[in-house]
């Protein structure tokens, strides 16, 4: 479905004169740097609208860009009423197809490094304490149709900090119990390895035992969690199943499945964890984006300025 979009979006960028450059810029992303079909949409329909506006402006060639004509299309989008982050992220994507024309010689003037976006607020995310997260985890009961898989994945979820898309993308062989670890393909396919703790991996062993092979159908897939019917649990699916057991806990309304990533990354900071370990376990490309979990422990501050502080 999403190679489909991917290939209809090439398709309308070929239309204009810019888009052809556009198209060779997505297939070296997807290639070379093995971007997702998703990353490819949304890098592909921001440019889109680039296109456009030089197609207005008479530019028709990458080298006809200049600092001048990115500016003003950001004011434009600005004057339309985006975002902040929405035009950061519209930079961020010119920039990268300016690059990309240095690098294949359509483009002779680098002046991508003197582009610079909006300010962005810095929002923290929304993180539980651990007696909150202790209570979601305890909210599915015996009585509950499908008890250890609901189980299984909200401990995999707090004890590995994964992402929803790959919880529900995991296989079978991604799990080694015996050792104790899950292997997790993030943005990009990236591979990682990340550590399961003794609880989680029991409650997985409890529910690939006695659970799955009843939910189990000639067409099910290798995944590990399976739906009812026997299809790979999706996005949707994971998302009510964490859902429900929120609203059973008496967690906040706001909460999703990515609370539980935040929740993994601030308490195991709080326990000590240093920022490099954390940011491999996370799957973070970039050490700055680990560190907004510094600025969420605040016990963790509070602790270490009444041991060190001279005058507490």
């Amino acid at each position: 479905m999403l190679n489909k979009q991917v290939q209809s979006l090439k398709e309308k960028l070929a239309g204009y004169p810019l888009g052809r450059m556009v198209v060779q810029f997505m297939d070296y992303m997807a290639v070379e740097a093995g971007l997702s079909d998703n990353t490819l949409l949304g890098y592909g329909r921001d440019l889109m609208g680039f296109c456009d506006y030089c197609t207005q402006k008479g530019i028709k060639q990458i080298d006809g860009i200049s600092a001048v004509t990115v500016y003003s299309y950001l004011q434009h989008l600005a004057q339309s009423g985006l975002q902040e982050n929405s035009l950061s992220r519209a930079l961020v994507a010119i920039k990268m197809l300016l690059r990309f024309g240095l690098m294949t010689g359509a483009a002779q003037d680098d002046f991508t490094d003197s582009l610079e976006g909006p300010k962005l607020w810095k929002k923290l995310p929304a993180v539980c304490g651990k007696e909150q997260v202790m209570r979601l985890l305890e909210a599915p009961l015996p009585q509950d149709p499908y008890y250890l898989r609901d189980k299984a994945m909200l401990y995999l979820l707090y004890a590995t900090g994964a992402r929803a898309g790959e919880v529900t993308a995991m296989r079978l062989k991604d799990v080694n119990l015996e050792i104790g670890y899950v292997r997790c393909f993030g943005k990009g396919n990236k591979e990682r390895i990340v550590p399961l703790s003794k609880i989680a991996a029991a409650y997985l062993k409890d529910y690939l035992l006695q659970e799955r092979p009843a939910l189990l159908k000639p067409h099910s897939p290798d995944r590990l969690f399976l739906s009812r019917t026997g299809q790979g649990l999706d996005r949707t699916n994971l998302w009510r199943v964490v859902k429900k057991y929120a609203l059973r806990a008496g967690m906040p309304k706001a909460l999703s499945v990515h609370t539980l990533r935040h929740c993994f990354a601030t308490h195991l900071l709080s326990g000590g964890a240093d920022l490099r370990s954390l940011q491999e376990m996370l799957g973070h490309a970039d050490i700055r984006t680990t560190q907004i979990y510094t600025h969420v422990d605040q016990e963790r501050l509070k602790a270490i300025h009444k041991k060190f502080h001279p005058r507490h």
